[in-house]
């Protein structure tokens, strides 16, 4: 990250990396930074990418006073950034350490935010699940129980069976019709309405709390301060409110690493008691809690592989099927340890052939 006293040199430089598809929407960020500017003494030649995701989001860093700050850019007609705004808010109530929203454009899209840093914590963790990694997650779990324990109905959109429904349509379509190239026979299409019917049923059987959706160490930053012990939270505009067994299941079934089954159970046992101890609606018995993450997990990575094929058919961005093999390796491992399963773990050995994953790889991956 560049510090405030950036040369004239990589000042354009940085400046010259910030490319722009529309002259118009160019020249309206230009004004609107303009316009912001005075209040936090920005400095407009020090505009530079800070990073992009999955969505038509991207995000620049700018200097100004103090240090850096984020520059939201989310073209209104693709991104309603009003979500991100009000969710912002929930979880700066809830004590979690999120960015601030100082500036926003609403009718333009364009929205100046506190800088967690650089950092984020899938950057941090080691190798193999060490003391350190441990610790990092257990701090992951302490803003999970936070923002869970905030939680009211009625504050953000439910996640339903309509909601499950249209997101595990993403699978079929996405991933195996296109991606795949697989077209369905009608026992084929009636074995999965089958069994995506069996697994919203016992997703939408767990209790409900705020969801953030995409709580994974990709979204989650380490303090520039190190006397902070919150990690910074990201990407929460899609937040919800729904099953209480979709973050922690997020979190330790991560769409960019994976984990050997013994710290999964170490952190997700480590989440229950805590979220006893604080009163969250967590099943009294941890065997039937656990079944109850798998089956979400299994929820998550059916959408997810169909989010990732939708992506790179779509949207022009390749990179993330790459991690595809993840997604299949969680599914069958499920698929693989519940009977009534079954006939969704033979649909997978169909399409993408019968060596079957039945474990983790130990370590990052």
């Amino acid at each position: 990250m560049s510090d405030s006293a950036q040369t004239p040199s990589r000042a354009a430089s940085a400046q010259a990396a910030v490319t722009w598809s529309d002259p118009r929407r160019e020249a309206a960020f230009r004004d609107w930074l303009a316009s912001v500017a005075p209040a936090h003494a920005l400095q407009a030649d020090t505009v530079r990418p800070a990073s992009a995701d999955a969505s038509f989001r991207r995000y620049l860093r700018v200097d100004g006073a103090g240090g850096s700050y984020i520059v939201m850019d989310a073209p209104p007609d693709r991104e309603d950034c009003a979500p991100f705004v009000k969710v912002a808010g929930l979880m700066a109530d809830a004590g979690l350490n999120v960015p601030r929203v100082l500036a926003w454009d609403a009718p333009q899209g364009f929205m100046l935010l506190d800088d967690l840093g650089d950092r984020t914590m899938i950057e941090a963790v080691d190798a193999e699940p060490t003391r350190a990694t441990q610790g990092l997650y257990l701090r992951a779990v302490d803003a999970l129980i936070a923002w869970q324990l905030a939680s009211k109905p009625g504050v953000l959109p439910p996640y339903d069976e309509a909601l499950l429904a249209r997101e595990l349509s993403l699978f079929p379509d996405w991933y195996l019709q296109k991606h795949r190239g697989v077209e369905l026979t009608e026992a084929q299409r009636q074995t999965l309405d089958q069994q995506f019917k069996l697994i919203m049923a016992r997703n939408l059987a767990s209790p409900g709390v705020y969801v953030h959706r995409d709580f994974m160490p990709r979204n989650l930053m380490m303090p520039r301060d190190p006397a902070e012990p919150r990690l910074g939270v990201l990407d929460f505009q899609d937040a919800v409110h729904g099953p209480i067994t979709y973050d922690i299941a997020c979190l330790m079934r991560d769409a960019f690493l994976s984990w050997d089954e013994e710290f999964v159970l170490d952190i997700t046992v480590r989440y229950w008691e805590k979220a006893q101890k604080a009163g969250l609606p967590v099943d009294a018995d941890f065997g039937e809690f656990y079944r109850a993450v798998e089956w979400m997990g299994l929820q998550r990575h059916l959408k997810v592989a169909g989010i990732f094929a939708r992506l790179t058919l779509r949207d022009g961005k390749p990179k993330y099927l790459a991690d595809a093999p993840r997604f299949i390796a969680y599914i069958r491992a499920a698929c693989n340890r519940y009977r009534e399963l079954a006939p969704l773990a033979r649909l997978i050995d169909q399409v993408e052939g019968s060596d079957a994953v039945t474990g983790f790889a130990f370590g990052r991956v």
